[in-house]
């Protein structure tokens, strides 16, 4: 049985991982406001832009906080960064469903299209955002 102490830590990492995803939904929402306004609806370019910039700060912040990191980060940090923040601004059902709806509404070319720029520029983002931190941690001084 859980301590009351272990009780108190478990539910404060719950509390910093769900205040993360509520700042990454609302920041996932915010660019779809904005995608709207700009580009308009015929291609899901909020769901492209949050699920790459996502992939490119996980990727990052992974690699600035981790062990060898120039950033000291606790575990609750990168939880709430990681999990809480980044889970809640990438929208990997979001991509799904739109994909889909490319397919059903007959907008096949635009549905492959997504298929295949999406986790290809999410993969690069990733590496990019850790060989950026990766450069950043090998600089001298603080």
């Amino acid at each position: 049985m859980m301590s009351l102490d272990e009780l108190r830590d478990r539910a404060a990492l719950y509390a910093l991982i769900a205040a993360g995803s509520v700042i990454g939904g609302c920041a996932r929402y915010l660019v779809g406001v904005a995608q709207l306004s700009l580009l308009g609806t015929d291609f899901p370019w909020a769901t492209l832009f949050v699920n790459v910039t996502g992939s490119f700060v996980i990727g990052f912040y992974a690699a600035i906080a981790g062990p060898d990191g120039r950033l000291f980060a606790s575990s609750r940090q990168r939880q709430f960064v990681m999990t809480g923040i980044c889970g809640g601004y990438t929208t990997f059902s979001g991509f799904s469903l739109e994909t889909f709806q490319l397919l059903r509404t007959g907008h096949a070319l635009a549905a492959l299209i997504n298929l295949g720029v999406s986790p290809m520029s999410w993969l690069v983002a990733v590496w990019l955002g850790h060989l950026v931190a990766t450069r950043l941690n090998r600089l001298k001084g603080t």
